[in-house]
């Protein structure tokens, strides 16, 4: 009987993969559904009031390490958070990190600083990831619920500190310079739902779509994050 128990429990953490001390956590958040599920209205604009594009969360750090590179990954974080939903994958943490390593390598090449802005970042998705992108500008509210409608996820620059208002996850009140992905919206709570790639607990955030609109900004033309609010208001679509 005690033999029949061990081998059960031995079974038991085989399928659960969490009895070993050197186990390490080597995918990500797999695609999922963050809506409750409820009736949705078409509104008179001829869309739903309600949307939501599920796929894998990448985070900026996925090693939970902030220094460089990854203090201001986000933008690639960005990037590959749209790949990885166009190729349906969701990768495990070291084939992000050589994907991350690529960028690195291709920015450097570029001469590109650990800031890139959203010209730079539409150059890369069209020269190394090998889409079209377009960037938008003064995007208002039905501009990106109409891409989000067609599935097509838009990448956002904002204002962190702006962000930081909604979203307390980040630490030192958050960043001036900072980029996620919106997937969704949700019409009857007035709310974006976004990968935010800044923190742990980003995946499928929402921000007040009032909130949101108002922390759009490209990085600034001085060159320096704090004047974040004379960067022009930019949002980019990848089109494959």
């Amino acid at each position: 009987m005690k033999t029949y128990f061990v081998l059960t429990a031995i079974i038991t953490c085989l399928i659960l993969s969490s009895c070993s001390p050197k186990s390490t956590v080597t995918s990500l958040l797999p695609p999922t559904a963050a809506i409750t599920p409820r009736p949705t209205i078409i509104t008179p604009s001829g869309i739903p009031d309600l949307h939501q594009i599920s796929t894998a969360f990448i985070p900026q750090a996925p090693q939970k390490d902030w220094q460089q590179p990854w203090q201001d990954a986000c933008e690639e974080a960005a990037l590959l958070t749209v790949d990885y939903y166009y190729q349906k994958q969701s990768p495990s943490v070291p084939d992000l990190l050589s994907r991350y390593q690529q960028l690195f390598e291709y920015e450097s090449s570029r001469d590109y600083t650990h800031d890139v802005n959203l010209e730079q970042m539409s150059s890369i998705a069209s020269d190394f990831l090998g889409y079209q992108p377009q960037i938008i500008n003064n995007p208002g509210l039905d501009d990106i619920k109409n891409y989000l409608v067609k599935d097509i996820p838009v990448i956002v620059p904002a204002n962190g500190k702006t962000l930081f208002r909604e979203n307390k996850h980040f630490k030192n009140g958050g960043p001036w310079y900072h980029n996620l992905v919106i997937l969704g919206y949700d019409d009857q709570a007035r709310q974006f739902i976004v990968h935010d790639v800044g923190t742990q607990f980003g995946a499928y955030f929402r921000y007040s779509y009032d909130l949101l609109l108002s922390a759009i900004h490209d990085f600034p033309p001085s060159g320096n994050k704090e004047d974040i609010n004379n960067g022009l208001a930019r949002i980019l679509v990848l089109l494959k």
